[in-house]
Parts: structure tokens; sequence; C-alpha cells
């Protein structure tokens, strides 16, 4: 632990300085830096310190500004869709509230591990670190997150299905 408490205080503000200027927020760059320091506990040993850390810390930037990246595509092609939607079926307010509530009441029927998984991919953990978070093998995390999906369709389509009949059993009775 002396080890770990003389590296953090050698190098925690340069690297801090050196990221909040990279990243321009500086409570972004200091979990940039936690991480590289829990990552620097994990090595057995370090021929250049203060190179590693700087390196790790780069890479981290990387990996999210990667991550980053593909969420704006994949939102920029979710809004694309949902405007051919619109275009084909416009939605009113309380429809779009309405589909909302439905997605988040499907999402809190999942199994714990099941929306915990899914919503930890969501926010861009990769399969070690959503096997870390929840405990399980690294091996099992594919499956797990293929079967939450699924579980999450099913469970979507039923309440979706259930909603349209009691909207035309409702419709029904008022004709009659």
């Amino acid at each position: 632990m002396d080890d770990a408490d003389r590296l953090f205080r050698a190098y925690h503000d340069p690297l801090v300085r050196y990221l909040t200027r990279r990243l321009g927020d500086r409570d972004w760059a200091e979990e940039v830096a936690q991480e590289t320091f829990v990552r620097a506990l994990r090595q057995t040993t370090l021929t250049n310190e203060r190179a590693w850390l700087f390196a790790v810390a780069t890479n981290l930037v990387r990996d999210e500004a990667r991550r980053d990246i593909r969420r704006r595509r994949r939102l920029t092609l979710l809004a694309a869709e949902a405007r051919e939607m619109e275009q084909v079926e416009p939605e009113s307010p309380l429809e779009r509230a309405q589909e909302a509530a439905l997605a988040r009441r499907v999402v809190d029927q999942l199994a714990e591990r099941d929306r915990l998984a899914l919503l930890m991919r969501e926010e861009g953990l990769n399969y070690e670190e959503i096997a870390e978070a929840l405990g399980l093998s690294l091996g099992s995390i594919g499956t797990t997150l293929a079967r939450a999906r699924k579980r999450l369709v099913s469970a979507y389509e039923a309440l979706q299905a259930a909603g349209t009949q009691a909207a035309r059993g409702a419709g029904g009775t008022h004709g009659a």
C-alpha cells in the first residue's frame, strides 16, 4: 500500500491536469485518473510509471471517445428511423408518452440481473465490466444479454398486445 500511496502522490495532480486539459471537464478527468490508478494497482511491476499512467489514461479517454461515437451513430440511426416512422404514422405527444411508459414497465418487469445487464451494456460497459459488476463469469455475459433481449422483446410485445386488446374492448363498449 505504501507504493500505491507514493504513486498517487507523485502523479495524481499532473495526470488530472493533463486529463482536464484534454477533456475540458475536471470531474471527468478525476474519474479517468481514478480508473488509471486502479489499473496501476493491478500491475505487478511498472518500469516507467509516469509513461505507463499517461498512456493508460490516454487510452481510457480514447476508448470512451470511441464508445461515444458508436452511441452517437446509434442515436442518429434511431432518430432517422423515428423520423421515417413519424412520416408514415405521426404520433401524438400522448402516444409517445404512452410508448415510453410501456417501455419503462417492460424494463421494470425484467429480472434484476437481466435489467442490470441490459442497462450496463446500453451505457457502454464491455462484457468484462458487466461480468465483474454482476459477479458473473465472463463467458456467461453474451448468453445473459441475448436471453435478456429476448425476454425484453417478448414482454414488450405481450404488453403491447394487451394494450391493443384493452383499447379495442373499450372502443367496442361505446358503440353498443
